[in-house]
């Protein structure tokens, strides 16, 4: 899945008010410290989750008969080797 910067931002900045709302919660570093490396960690997963999807893609591509995408075959394959690639990266 694509997301933009902006929205990436967005998400950022919800963990990390979110988290200052927790009275269990207290930050060691200040919130803008806390967004950043939230959007770090937020890039890294969309990142990891392209890298899949395109394993994923390749996967189907390589089949010796053509599976048009958005047929049914495909949207069962397209399941079985994004899982086996999460499996893969252990997540």
């Amino acid at each position: 899945m694509r997301i933009s910067d902006d929205k990436v931002n967005k998400l950022a900045h919800t963990v990390a008010d979110t988290l200052a709302e927790i009275a269990e919660v207290d930050f060691l570093e200040d919130r803008n410290t806390i967004r950043q490396e939230a959007r770090k960690a937020l890039q890294k997963l969309l990142t990891e989750e392209l890298k899949i999807d395109a394993a994923a893609r390749q996967k189907i591509a390589s089949q010796r008969k053509i599976i048009v995408e958005g047929s049914q075959e495909w949207d069962i394959l397209y399941r079985k080797y994004y899982n086996d690639e999460v499996k893969k990266l252990g997540l």
